[in-house]
């Protein structure tokens, strides 16, 4: 059996000589259990109590802003922007997950049936998060909120990569919380698939890897009735029509390439561009990516920080190489920036001239988490939508035109669960919901509404007098 390090430490990707206090693995049985013996207790809270005990929490968080935003940028190598937009989406969330709240979780009187009746919804039991490194607080933060206000305790397992992070913020929502309805689990895989697994967990919200996920639905399959929502990222496509406003489709390119590295479920992988305006694009969009340069992430200024490991540095090197077509800016991974010893690399941009070697290559099959760009030519709609569904994954997609009309002719084709109009691939507000499908997803891992899925329905009817 895999077994994961008992303590570990990491360096800070964005200075290498800066070490992260050592993370040691937690005990799966022992968190849940203590949720387990919670949710009686929790379950039976009410509503207006346990949303009155997560403001708490909010203001708590509020309070701390900007020594977690520091935290994320010095642990993960996020530019400190980033982490402080970041914090600011977790604190909207509350709000936004009380409403949600307040809308799906009342009883539902039904009226026309043959007894008087109504649908309820009922808390399964402890739910299991497991966070990125990405989003160390946001992504893991919008199910935990979710489940907690729907009266499930919540077993908070955060990438080991960020596992500082995930600590600072657990403390912040344990110290509001009554005793096991939070519970942290700091470890590496084989933590999280014992957390998945236990029958104990009736509810788990994942985000991560295509594999991972693949295989978490293999191995839950005999548990049908347990909850998994899945988010496993994406090869987002902006598609620029003839007409487009290319300097704001370039604009919004670059920004989708290259914050947090690159390294977003939603982060933009290909540019499909009609041929008439490829080359006046490309100008554009390799005169607007100059503006990210690796810099220290801990630097108010720096727009492009550093990738969060070593491997991810290779996987970037192997990838920048791939011979599918030209390559209009090449991708180089200096591993300095501002005197500084990191994961640093800069974006990287391919014109691809063999569609065939691509859809063959890492390029099109993995999720790319690095600043490297594919740019395809097409002529005509079908031809567009063609080459977007090459690829299996369906979480964001963008088409830049003036038209409303090529909006809709397009965008209705597109099996993607995010869909946008002249805005970068990575513009996903936390007031819509947010999901992936094909093999980003089963379609329900987070955003606004989340709560449907953090419960079950429940059908209630008696005898009239």
């Amino acid at each position: 059996m895999l077994t994961d390090p008992h303590e570990w430490r990491i360096s800070s990707p964005g200075d290498l000589s800066k070490e992260m206090p050592a993370c040691t693995t937690g005990d799966v049985r022992s968190c849940i259990g203590r949720a387990q013996e919670a949710f009686p207790c929790w379950a039976a809270t009410p509503l207006s109590e346990r949303i009155a005990l997560l403001a708490a929490c909010r203001q708590r968080l509020a309070n701390r802003k900007e020594d977690l935003a520091g935290l994320i940028s010095l642990e993960t190598g996020k530019p400190l922007r980033e982490s402080r937009l970041e914090l600011g989406a977790v604190i909207a969330k509350f709000d936004l997950t009380f409403a949600d709240a307040e809308r799906y979780l009342n009883d539902e009187p039904v009226t026309d049936g043959p007894h008087p009746s109504l649908v309820r919804r009922r808390p399964r039991g402890v739910a299991a998060v497991i966070a990125p490194f990405n989003f160390p607080i946001h992504l893991g933060h919008g199910a935990a909120a979710a489940y907690l206000v729907a009266g499930i305790p919540v077993v908070f397992n955060p990438s080991p990569l960020a596992t500082n992070t995930g600590a600072a913020y657990a403390a912040e929502m344990m110290a509001v919380l009554p005793p096991g309805v939070f519970e942290f689990l700091p470890g590496w895989g084989q933590t999280g698939r014992d957390l998945c697994l236990d029958p104990a967990v009736r509810s788990i919200c994942f985000t991560g890897s295509v594999p991972v996920g693949r295989s978490l639905s293999c191995e839950l399959a005999a548990d049908y009735s347990k909850s998994l929502a899945l988010e496993l990222g994406g090869k987002n496509s902006v598609i620029v029509w003839a007409d487009a406003d290319l300097e704001a489709a370039a604009a919004a390119v670059s920004d989708g390439v290259c914050l947090t590295a690159g390294q977003r479920c939603n982060a933009t992988s290909r540019v499909i561009v009609h041929k008439d305006v490829a080359e006046a694009f490309v100008s554009r969009l390799l005169e607007s990516i100059s503006r990210y340069v690796p810099g220290d992430p801990l630097l108010e200024e720096t727009m492009l920080g550093p990738l969060i490991s070593e491997a991810a540095c290779a996987r970037y090197d192997e990838l920048a190489r791939t011979p599918v077509g030209d390559w209009v800016l090449a991708g180089s991974s200096p591993r300095m920036a501002c005197g500084k010893a990191g994961h640093f690399v800069h974006p990287a941009i391919v014109r691809v001239r063999d569609a065939a070697a691509l859809d063959a290559s890492a390029l099109a099959t993995n999720e790319t988490f690095a600043p490297v760009l594919v740019v395809e030519e097409v002529t005509c709609g079908d031809e567009a939508v063609a080459r977007h569904h090459a690829w299996n994954f369906g979480l964001t997609a963008s088409v830049f035109t003036t038209s409303d009309t090529v909006f809709q002719s397009i965008g209705q084709k597109l099996r993607v669960g995010n869909l946008y109009h002249n805005l970068p691939t990575t513009f996903s507000p936390s007031t819509l919901p947010f999901g992936g499908w094909g093999a980003s997803g089963n379609g329900h891992p987070g955003g606004r509404g989340f709560v449907r899925f953090a419960t079950e329905e429940q059908s209630v009817q008696w005898r009239g007098a």
